[in-house]
């Protein structure tokens, strides 16, 4: 028998706790509503509640807190328990516990942005290239425009530059275009239309596979087939409002997808290329059986002349990275296996003739637009959107390409450095800050009170330092000389490990030993000068 919203939403009664229909206890609504407390007698504000949001990418117009801000003096008023626990339990997926928690997917998200603005800085400097021309207006683009927005699949959001400014998406309808003839028709129908490996040449060559179809939806000629897959029952208008839909709805309905009409006519009275690869494929047969090419076509230049900004295409590439559910609304807008296929031809082909570069320095999936925008994504963590108009020999962002390159530099994105662990020079955001060097303390100190010789010397081969303390300050040579493992402090010390450390208590490994009456260890400690 169904219960009620009143008998689901029990409290703590006479000292028991029990759960709500959130799953969450009374206790630990006012835990977390304490935890925005200062001082002891200080109230707690509303902006006391977006601060703790904003220090870890949370933002207040976050759909997911579904919080009314059409009264801009709220961030000073006020917010007592009863409204702290409502805003909890209309909120989405946990995000504000989550949150004050620290258990977003980035917990040391400030870190993580300053980087971020560092690599922006340092790229800024990067004054090459030329903005795309054979399109006129896209060659009338402001030349220094340069934003970087991020969106984590938690829904952790910062951007940096002229974030805000619209663009054309151009070729990176391509990988969404193709989401979604997946999601209607499925992979064995799309393909009988569109093939799915790199090409090897330029991405408007005039040349189809050994089936006589387009080499894979990443270049012009398989964009144009894949226009001719999205609802073709439909009218014109229909179509492309079903287009906008669909980056609405990955993008968390954030920005309102424009259109850029001069472009879409520039590019339409500039596509005697993209004409003739239509024309081909009609001789060849490659498009599905009553497509009418004209509006194929028109339909093409309309998908790549839409708008947005990099806030909005970060969470478009994060819902990609999410598996299709967008992170801002846990809205699940495409399949996990049209998902897969997407990622993997974005790796392969979606940095036009640079794309086997990409793959072998980023190593990340990307797709790239010669308006100079850039998507990336890395899967299970973030999406990320990188728009600068100028642009190299291949057609991709001077700016974003080096950004890219920078960012697995500095961390283990790269798909394959999960083969290279413990790489110092890479960090990883996934972990708390001091998380990896605790980690290693901890793995120490328990190797040696077990005498495990064999992992303490696989610890000091990946480089781990062996004087390294947990939470007490008890180090490894404590915890061997507690227990009497005399082999493991015979090889510590042979590595030159400090034989007098000091544990918060002030004892020394000397002084473990005495108390455990371990006499070969005193007598090990002592001949080596260890002090008790």
């Amino acid at each position: 028998m169904a219960t009620t919203a009143k008998q689901q939403e029990k409290i703590k009664l006479n000292g028991t706790d029990r759960t709500d229909f959130n799953g969450m206890m009374e206790a630990e609504y006012k835990h977390l509503f304490e935890c925005l407390r200062k001082s002891k007698d200080a109230s707690i504000y509303f902006s006391d509640l977006f601060s703790a949001l904003h220090a870890v990418g949370i933002m207040e117009n976050d759909p997911r807190l579904k919080l009314d801000l059409s009264d801009l003096s709220i961030a000073s008023q006020v917010l007592d328990y009863d409204t702290f626990k409502e805003i909890l339990k209309r909120s989405l997926g946990g995000v504000i516990k989550d949150a004050i928690q620290g258990n977003l997917i980035i917990p040391d998200f400030n870190s993580f942005c300053k980087e971020i603005m560092s690599i922006y800085e340092l790229t800024n400097k990067n004054k090459g290239g030329n903005v795309a021309t054979y399109i006129p207006q896209l060659g009338r683009v402001d030349p220094e425009k340069y934003a970087i927005s991020i969106c984590t699949v938690s829904g952790q959001q910062f951007s940096i530059g002229d974030s805000t400014e619209d663009f054309c998406i151009q070729s990176i309808c391509k990988p969404v275009n193709y989401c979604m003839v997946l999601e209607e028709h499925g992979e064995d129908v799309v393909h009988q239309h569109v093939g799915r490996e790199p090409s090897g040449i330029g991405f408007n060559g005039l040349v189809l596979n050994e089936n006589n179809l387009p080499h894979n939806p990443m270049i012009n000629a398989g964009a144009i087939m894949t226009c001719s897959l999205i609802r073709p029952e439909l009218e014109m208008a229909d179509r492309f409002e079903y287009v906008l839909n669909f980056w609405n709805k990955i993008t968390g309905h954030q920005n309102a997808m424009g259109f850029n009409n001069s472009v879409y006519l520039s590019e339409k009275e500039t596509a005697d290329r993209n004409f003739a690869l239509g024309y081909y494929m009609k001789e060849k047969g490659a498009f599905p059986e009553h497509t009418n090419l004209l509006n194929t076509l028109e339909f093409y230049f309309q998908c790549c002349s839409i708008q947005t900004d990099t806030n909005a295409m970060a969470v478009a590439a994060a819902t990609l990275a999410n598996s299709g559910i967008c992170p801002l609304t846990n809205e699940r807008a495409m399949e996990n296996n049209t998902v897969k296929n997407c990622l993997s031809l974005m790796n392969s082909c979606g940095m036009y003739d640079f794309s086997g570069e990409f793959a072998f320095t980023i190593g990340l999936p990307a797709k790239s637009g010669v308006a100079g925008g850039l998507m990336l994504v890395i899967p299970n963590l973030m999406g990320i959107a990188i728009w600068s108009p100028k642009l190299d020999k291949s057609g991709n962002s001077v700016k974003g390409i080096e950004f890219s390159k920078e960012l697995v530099k500095r961390y283990n994105f790269h798909s394959y450095d999960s083969l290279n662990l413990n790489n110092p020079d890479k960090k990883d955001p996934r972990l708390k800050r001091n998380e990896s060097r605790i980690d290693d303390a901890m793995s120490l100190c328990w190797a040696a009170s077990e005498g495990n010789l064999l992992e303490v010397q696989h610890l000091y081969a990946r480089g781990i330092n062996i004087n390294m303390a947990d939470y007490d300050g008890r180090t490894a040579l404590h915890l061997a000389a507690s227990e009497g493992h005399d082999h493991v402090i015979a090889y510590l010390i042979d590595k030159g490990v400090d034989l007098n450390p000091r544990d918060r208590w002030g004892n020394t490994p000397l002084q473990d030993a005495y108390k455990g009456n371990h006499s070969a260890t005193i007598l090990l400690l002592e001949n080596n000068h260890a002090l008790k």
